[in-house]
């Protein structure tokens, strides 16, 4: 199983945000944890819905995510 078949849209669900699968916890709420600085132990603790490979799918959707799309940082020198 690919890791990102852990992650659902649903236009029903969480108005079609990607969620991870049989929740309604969004992708982006847990990379944003991530990218506070919380660890995966943190987001378990917090959601004991999730599981280890959730968090992991979550980063491997934001991965695929980041490759398709250039969100502009500012010039380089």
């Amino acid at each position: 199983m690919n890791s990102v078949d852990r992650i659902a849209v649903d236009p029903g669900i969480c108005h079609g945000q990607p969620c991870v699968k049989g929740t309604r916890i969004p992708v982006w709420l847990v990379v944003q944890y991530l990218a506070n600085g919380d660890t995966t132990d943190d987001i378990l603790k917090a959601y004991p819905t999730l599981i280890r490979e959730d968090v992991q799918a979550c980063l491997a959707y934001a991965a695929e995510l980041a490759r398709e799309r250039i969100i502009p940082v500012g010039a380089n020198p």
